[in-house]
């Protein structure tokens, strides 16, 4: 059987909601889509899932109903803007929100049959340190931690790197500041989080980049559209699409590590050591 090609997974988290995680995670996606890439976007907030709504979509079938053996993942994926694959979540669904850890990994095993056709996945997480962003988070071969200059979410996102740290030994991270006032001010929300975890974690973090505050993309959120294509020209929308080439140039693991199958096999170790799963 000859192997897939290396699909890149990315999951964009940031601890506090509100940070603007689902904004980023859709516009990124389809930036990379219009540069050329085969994108898969999940909404793996499996409690208040949004993503459908944010792009004006309305899929029929969600996670909850894979979960409860009515459908295959396939059959819930729905397209999106620029040709994006979505994977709708489940929005007021309390069963979604505490999976147990049987359900979660049945969940994710369901993905090890799309990854023929892909290049990207980018995983939007839901806020707080549950653990399903955890498990999500610690899968990923790119954790995208955003983060806004208030303090709260400063310190939720140093909350976040910390616990995927210390307790799941993952070392790198990028950093993206979100609604920057300007670039410096993007820049020194990065130094105040290196001169924290540099001083009391063993992480490496790298700076990704800052999205500018820009009222375009309030605008866009308004017309379920994302900037990138209600608003193509605006600052906000150049940014996402410079943001897609960086990320195109991270390296994909050699190995296993640059399989979706990868991605799965992760988050199956890791709810197998939460307790038993059968099969």
């Amino acid at each position: 059987m000859v192997n897939p090609s290396p699909v890149r997974v990315i999951a964009v988290t940031g601890g506090k909601g509100g940070v603007g995680k689902t904004n980023i995670s859709v516009n990124l996606a389809v930036a990379m889509s219009e540069a050329g890439k085969r994108v898969m976007l999940l909404d793996a907030d499996l409690g208040l899932a949004n993503i459908d709504v944010v792009l004006g979509l309305h899929p029929e079938k969600d996670l909850s109903h894979v979960l409860q053996g009515e459908c295959g993942l396939e059959d819930v994926v729905i397209e999106g803007p620029a040709g994006i694959k979505v994977v709708p979540g489940a929005s007021g669904v309390q069963q979604m929100a505490e999976l147990s850890p049987a359900e979660h990994a049945g969940l994710i095993r369901a993905f090890s049959d799309i990854g023929s056709d892909l290049d990207v996945l980018i995983v939007d997480t839901a806020a707080g340190i549950s653990d399903t962003v955890v498990s999500f988070s610690r899968a990923a071969q790119e954790v995208v931690v955003v983060v806004c200059d208030e303090p709260a979410s400063i310190t939720d996102a140093y909350a976040m790197i910390k616990l995927l740290n210390r307790e799941y030994g993952i070392d790198r991270f990028r950093i993206l500041s979100n609604m920057a006032r300007s670039a410096q001010e993007g820049r020194d929300l990065y130094n105040k989080m290196y001169r924290v975890t540099d001083r009391y974690l063993d992480v490496m973090l790298s700076y990704m980049g800052s999205v500018p505050y820009d009222d375009s993309l309030r605008k866009a959120v308004k017309s379920q559209k994302p900037v990138v294509q209600a608003y193509p020209r605006s600052r906000v929308a150049q940014t996402f699409k410079n943001l897609a080439k960086k990320a195109d140039n991270w390296p994909v693991p050699e190995g296993a590590g640059g399989h979706l199958q990868f991605f799965v096999e992760r988050l199956i170790q890791f709810t197998s050591h939460n307790g038993e799963i059968g099969r």
